[in-house]
Order: C-alpha cells, then sequence, then structure tokens
C-alpha cells in the first residue's frame, strides 16, 4: 500500500506477516516525505523477512531485538554504540550476505588509520564479528567473514600501568578534603573491586565486625539513568575481606553519612567524579598519571608481589576463569618464576 498524504506530512500504512503467518496492519505517521516514509516500510518489511538479502543496518536491527533479551542493558547500550558509530556506517546500505573478506579488511584498515589504542581495536572487531557468528549460527550464513579477515588489535595492553603502595601513599593527600573520594579510592586499592562494584554498595553490604564486604551487584549511569544490575560475571559474586585499618577507615566514613538507609547506595557520585579527582590528585602530587581501572591493576599487583597464588588473587578479584588472572597479570611474574627456578636449584643440590 503506497505512502498516503496527512495534512501537511506523509503516512504509511500496510498488512504483512508475522513469523506465525498472522496478519497485522502497521501504521505510522509523521514523515516529511513520501520518500521517507515508503523508504521505512521497506526497511521494516526486511526485518521481518528474516533471511540475509537485507540491508545491513536492518539486520543490525533484528540482532538487538533478539539479544536485547539476553543480554543486560548496559551491554546492549554499549554494544549499540559501537555499531552506530564504527560499525555501521561502513556498512549500511551492504547487503548482509554480500559483505566480503575484503571488504572487512577495508573497515580495518579505516579503523587502525584513527590511530585508536590496540584494545579498543579489538572491542570494535569483535562486536561485528559477534553479528556475522549471529548470521552463521541462526541465519545459515554460510561462513564469518570476519574469521577469514582476521582479527585488529590486543585483547590487553602490551604493559599494564599500576601504582605501586608507594605512590597511592603519595597520591592520598591530595584529596584528604574529600572524604567521600578519599574512601572510595582507598576501597579501590586495597580490595581491587571494579568502580561499578563500589558504587554499588549499600550498609548491608558491610560488616565491619567480621571485616568483610559482600559485593553482589554493580551500578552504572547510562543516559543519565541510575542501573543497579548484577555484577560482571557469576564469580564476582564474592566476600573480600578487608584489613583492621581499613575497616577502621570505613567505619568513620559510615558514622559521617547522616539519614541514609541500610539499602542506600553509600557513594552517591559517579564514575566521572572520581576521575576526576584522580586527575586532580595526579596534577597536585606529580604521580603517575594511570587510569582509574588500574587501581584494580594495582591491587592484583600488590598481591602478587606479596606472594600469592593465581587462584587466590582470581577468587579476590572476581575473575570467572583463572586463565583470565593468569592472562591480564603474567607480566607481574617474571621474578617469582627466577625464584621458582632457584628453589628447585636448591631442591636438587639436597637431593644429591
Amino acid at each position: 500500500m503506497p505512502a498516503t498524504r496527512d495534512g501537511k506530512l506523509w503516512r504509511s500504512q500496510f498488512y504483512y506477516e508475522d513469523w506465525q503467518g498472522i496478519r497485522h496492519k502497521k501504521n505510522k505517521r509523521g514523515f516529511k516525505t513520501k520518500g521517507e516514509a515508503d523508504e521505512w516500510e521497506r526497511n521494516f518489511r526486511q526485518q521481518q523477512q528474516k533471511d540475509l538479502d537485507i540491508n545491513f543496518e536492518n539486520f543490525v536491527e533484528i540482532y538487538f531485538q533478539d539479544m536485547e533479551n539476553r543480554l543486560r542493558e548496559s551491554t546492549i547500550i554499549n554494544k549499540r554504540y559501537v555499531f552506530d558509530l564504527k560499525v555501521t556506517p561502513y556498512f549500511k546500505n551492504k547487503k548482509i550476505c554480500e559483505i566480503k573478506t575484503s571488504d572487512i579488511r577495508a573497515w580495518q584498515n579505516i579503523l587502525i588509520k584513527k590511530g585508536y589504542a590496540a584494545t579498543y581495536l579489538k572491542s570494535i572487531n569483535n562486536q561485528l564479528a559477534a553479528l556475522f557468528n549471529y548470521a552463521v549460527k541462526y541465519y545459515d550464513l554460510r561462513d564469518n567473514p570476519c574469521r577469514k579477515a582476521g582479527s585488529i588489535g590486543k585483547s590487553r595492553a602490551e604493559e599494564m600501568d599500576f601504582w605501586t603502595k608507594q605512590e597511592f601513599k603519595e597520591f592520598l593527600p591530595a584529596i584528604t578534603e574529600k572524604p567521600e573520594a578519599r574512601m572510595a579510592f582507598l576501597l579501590l586499592y586495597w580490595t581491587g573491586m571494579r568502580i561499578g562494584e563500589l558504587l554499588a554498595l549499600t550498609y548491608d553490604d558491610i560488616n565491619l565486625d567480621k571485616q568483610i564486604i559482600t559485593i553482589n551487584k554493580s551500578y552504572q549511569r547510562i543516559n543519565g539513568k541510575d542501573m543497579i544490575t548484577p555484577p560482571k560475571t557469576p564469580k564476582s559474586n564474592r566476600k573480600v575481606t578487608i584489613p583492621l585499618f581499613l575497616a577502621e577507615e570505613l567505619s568513620e566514613y559510615c558514622s559521617m553519612l547522616y539519614g541514609i538507609t541500610s539499602k542506600e547506595r553509600m557513594f552517591r557520585f559517579t564514575k566521572s567524579l572520581m576521575e576526576h579527582e584522580m586527575v586532580r590528585g595526579i596534577k597536585k602530587t606529580g604521580v603517575k598519571r594511570i587510569r582509574l581501572h588500574d587501581l584494580r591493576h594495582s591491587h592484583a599487583s600488590l598481591l602478587v608481589e606479596m606472594g600469592f597464588q593465581p587462584l587466590a588473587i582470581a577468587e579476590r578479584l572476581g575473575h570467572e576463569k583463572i586463565e583470565t588472572t593468569l592472562n591480564t597479570y603474567s607480566h607481574l611474574y617474571p621474578n617469582k618464576q627466577a625464584e621458582l627456578a632457584d628453589q628447585l636449584e636448591i631442591a636438587n643440590g639436597k637431593e644429591a
């Protein structure tokens, strides 16, 4: 049914069959031109037909309509951000079944020339690869062109920035006048929890007598909306023990929180405030510049230096697999490997 006039604007109305074969009428108003109304109908029908003779942009919508029922809202928002800015504009009008390995390589080269960080390049490429894996698995696409094109970027940076205990102690006095931020930085450095886990903490999560913090949720602010979600992985649900001095600091901080209920967030600010305070403190003290997330790496490096084994570190950080810990922090173990070799040498000498 062609688009029709609707006052000064245009209306698109037509019948279509859903996946069960049931006939429905679609009616959408407010288009400025007849061409816009007709294009909207074409795109809608393509998304309904569920085959691969479809524009990339429309298949992306099919993908998100399915995945938004299976992934966390924050994950969907982040995925959409990557597609809208870095992926869809390039492949927008190409048919999903006609995108070749050479097209993927050309797109990758454009990204590489933009000078993005290696880890960011990897993340963007993974999102496109996931879309084509979805098409292979559920829509019978013959193969994934991303697989033949190869990946770009790296899973982790060549070198990981972190603060030593001395560097953290030099930084801390710079934010003494901000007790909320100071307590937050203490917890991040001495527990290794993620920033979202910290910002989701409530009174109910703190047991000062047993010196235990229960981590069972995460906080994010996305598009101006506060979101409390389950933590990153099932293993992220954990109990973290804290040293006595940190429990005393936390007790003093809690005594200043007047009128807060047991289930309200103890830190009523966002990640951006923490990032601002970190930049300010670094400028004031002159300590090495690192990212907020690198405080988690700082805690892990401290544990490695103290001699803790990867399994214990993985449990404390809430890693789903110990391989994650080993891959992320393997570069922190060279000295430990040398010590191990020395001990084996000594053991061999004793047997002789």
